[in-house]
């Protein structure tokens, strides 16, 4: 190799190299709300039709719900319509607008507001609440966050975020911790604390998926509470559909009746 071209080699080397290295600084700088902005803004779903399947596991029972949901969000309000077709739950059904939250019994032809302490109770049986359902999408709104560390999980590289609540919001959980995925950001993990620092309940992802370019899902997720025994619950994502037309007056309480 001549000397003009060993020069030339060395020098993309030294740009590549440099390239990754100021990418990498580039990240370190990044705040823990900056991070999980980047994560909301992964996340979010224009609209999108989901099938989907949730085992809930109670000692040596367990029970399995098919779901379709129908998603809708401008970036400040989702809104969002979910129908089980399991056997046993089939025409049961949830309408998410905003805030407030719905549910539609088929047997007793009856419609019901989620609302107070109801809200903590185990969304049909499982270990997510209904709390847990509102709150996904409403993060960046309730809680503060700090950039911890850097932390390998899952052999992925990954941010650990601590989230406290806002002064004046009163979630269902004082603090979170979430491990958030340097490259992709995307939740790996995540444990849902008290104000006593109690662990509550604790979020494994399984599985993470690719649903669009450069854009990362989790798909298969564990759910376990901490203040129960042998449960925990496995919610799936079988099928993703983007930019689905939804019809008018789908995710209205009319049509959840």
């Amino acid at each position: 190799m001549n000397k003009k071209l060993l020069i030339i080699v060395l020098t993309v080397i030294l740009i590549l190299v440099s390239g990754l290295f100021n990418q990498d600084i580039l990240a370190d700088e990044l705040t823990g709300e900056e991070i999980m902005e980047l994560v909301d803004d992964n996340q979010f779903l224009a609209s999108a039709r989901v099938v989907s399947e949730m085992t809930i596991i109670d000692g040596d029972r367990e029970s399995v719900k098919e779901m379709k949901s129908y998603i809708r969000s401008d970036g400040e309000i989702t809104d969002a319509l979910t129908e089980f077709h399991n056997p046993r739950d089939r025409g049961t059904r949830y309408l998410m607008q905003d805030d407030e939250l719905w549910m539609y019994f088929p047997d007793a032809e009856d419609l019901v507001r989620i609302s107070g302490h109801m809200l903590e109770e185990g969304m049909m049986g499982s270990d997510f609440s209904y709390q847990d359902l509102l709150e996904s999408e409403q993060l960046t709104k309730l809680y503060e966050f700090e950039k911890v560390d850097r932390e390998t999980i899952n052999e992925r590289e990954a941010y650990l975020i601590s989230a406290t609540a806002k002064e004046d919001e009163e979630p269902a959980y004082y603090q979170r911790k979430l491990w958030v995925d340097v490259e992709r950001f995307v939740i790996l993990h995540e444990e849902m604390y008290s104000r006593d620092e109690r662990l509550l309940k604790e979020m494994i992802i399984k599985e993470v998926t690719e649903i669009d370019d450069d854009r990362w899902l989790p798909t298969k997720m564990v759910m376990e509470d901490k203040l129960l025994e042998d449960t925990e619950t496995i919610y799936e994502i079988d099928e993703i559909e983007l930019d689905y037309d939804i019809p008018d007056g789908k995710l209205t309480l009319d049509e959840l009746q």
